[in-house]
């Protein structure tokens, strides 16, 4: 396997940063977001190699057993991990072949599960050195010098995006198979379905600030500020002159409709600065669409926004109330009749509608029958909408999480911490009744009274009230 990284002088230690993800993901992929490149490897990998600290590169994504792995593994005096709760099990994993094959290596691993659960992460004996929170500025110390930090180590990052530098994103692991390398415009990233490739990913923030019981964002990293337009457009300047073109961009920002003055910012500079004004998907959130309805809809006709990604999760003020979500079901409708509006309208001109995409929780502790009809209801109401359906997950580090974990209930352990829809998750849940719900079998429940609905819902506008 070859390995990425340039020329190391013979008396350095040899480092290798593993990137983390199921067996075979860069070679034979189940879909397009398995294939989705780590930006957190690529920023910690720049600093690292910015500041002469080389690194090698391999990806459990692109082996296809783990007798694979350990032999590209040996001869290595450091292993470097970004640990996520769902890539947990191919960590340890990891470290402990790791460790078998070269017993007096180091193991140095960060990263969101670090933060979360803590306690799963030190259980893990091959784990040396254990970075919570950010890293980006004592990745260099600690690489250079891990003897001089004690195994748990508390992360430091930046105050600001804007003190970030551009990501070398050749640094990032590359396609393993040639029929895969055929899709992927390495170091841009393949199509998935949200635009033409070749597909652009940017962060332009960091954290969302809402505190909903499912996320548990809020808990692994403080807000920072924004990375200023200009440089989110430059780097996408870069990007296209360099390795494009671009087809489309990716916005991973986990809420990109917040902070109304830098969107008015991009607003005026992205249709303006940019070599194109790619369609993008980025996401938002209900309550801010009808705070901001105006600013949504010059952001959707104006910049190529056709991709609106928002969690609206249930259809149901109950469940919603559960999730401390701090939207209503007005919200979800409001946003959606609005959209469908702007669609129907750039429809009519003979251009490209705009559609969401939408996550949808199922299985929420408790969530009753009729909450469930509500959400399907609701998703049957829109009408230009790529759904994302999964089961309620506790996830460490969230409230309702953390909860279930310590009451015993969650399915969840570090074998299984992964995304998979639709998989048991908490024990206690009717899950025979939302996959009987998910394959049609109560559809009549789910459309009665949506004919009602579409005729109330004519004048949404008048949702406008809430400040």
């Amino acid at each position: 396997m070859k390995l990425f990284g340039p020329p190391r002088d013979s008396s350095e230690p040899k480092r290798l940063w593993l990137d983390l993800g199921d067996l075979g993901d860069l070679v034979n992929p189940a879909g397009p977001h398995e294939q989705w490149q780590d930006h957190g490897l690529g920023l910690l990998r720049t600093i690292l190699h910015q500041n002469g600290l080389t690194t090698d590169l391999l990806s459990t994504r692109a082996f296809t057993s783990w007798d694979q792995a350990r032999k590209s593994l040996q001869g290595y005096d450091m292993l470097i991990m970004n640990v996520r709760s769902y890539t947990f099990p191919m960590a340890y994993r990891s470290g402990r072949i790791f460790k078998e094959i070269n017993p007096h290596g180091i193991v140095i691993t960060g990263g969101m599960h670090a933060t979360v659960a803590l306690d799963e992460m030190t259980a893990i004996p091959e784990f040396d050195k254990i970075c919570q929170g950010p890293g980006e500025t004592i990745i260099v110390d600690l690489i250079r010098d891990p003897g001089s930090f004690p195994r748990v180590i508390v992360g430091v990052g930046s105050k600001s995006m804007a003190e970030w530098p551009m990501m070398d994103r050749t640094l990032w692991p590359k396609p393993a198979s040639w029929k895969l390398s055929r899709k992927f415009n390495w170091p841009l990233e393949p199509q998935c379905g949200w635009g033409p490739p070749a597909v652009a990913t940017i962060l332009t923030s960091r954290v969302c600030p809402w505190q909903c019981v499912f996320c548990n964002e809020n808990s692994y990293i403080p807000n920072m500020g924004r990375r200023p337009v200009e440089m989110v457009i430059d780097e996408l300047n870069f990007l296209d002159k360099k390795y494009g073109p671009i087809g489309s961009v990716v916005i991973h920002d986990s809420m990109f409709f917040q902070n109304p003055s830098w969107l008015e910012e991009w607003l005026e500079k992205y249709p303006r600065k940019a070599h194109k004004a790619w369609p993008y998907w980025a996401a938002c959130r209900a309550d801010t669409v009808r705070q901001w309805p105006d600013l949504f809809e010059a952001l959707v006709r104006q910049t190529n926004w056709n991709t609106v990604s928002v969690g609206f999760e249930s259809g149901s003020d109950r469940v919603l109330r559960l999730l401390n979500k701090e939207c209503t079901e007005e919200d979800n409708y409001f946003t959606i009749d609005l959209l469908t509006r702007i669609g129907d309208e750039l429809e009519r001109e003979g251009k490209k509608p705009p559609v969401f995409w939408s996550n949808i929780m199922l299985g929420i502790p408790g969530e009753t029958r009729e909450d469930a009809f509500k959400t399907m209801r609701m998703v049957k109401y829109t009408r230009r909408i790529l759904p994302s359906i999964a089961f309620y997950a506790p996830y460490p580090g969230s409230a309702l999480g953390n909860q279930l974990i310590a009451e015993g209930k969650s399915l969840m352990t570090k074998e299984n911490y992964h995304r998979f829809p639709d998989d048991e998750k908490v024990k206690g849940i009717d899950y025979k009744f939302y996959r009987e719900l998910l394959a049609g079998r109560y559809d009549d429940e789910v459309s009665r009274g949506l004919a009602e609905k579409r005729q109330e819902r004519k004048n949404y506008m008048g949702a406008l009230t809430k400040a």
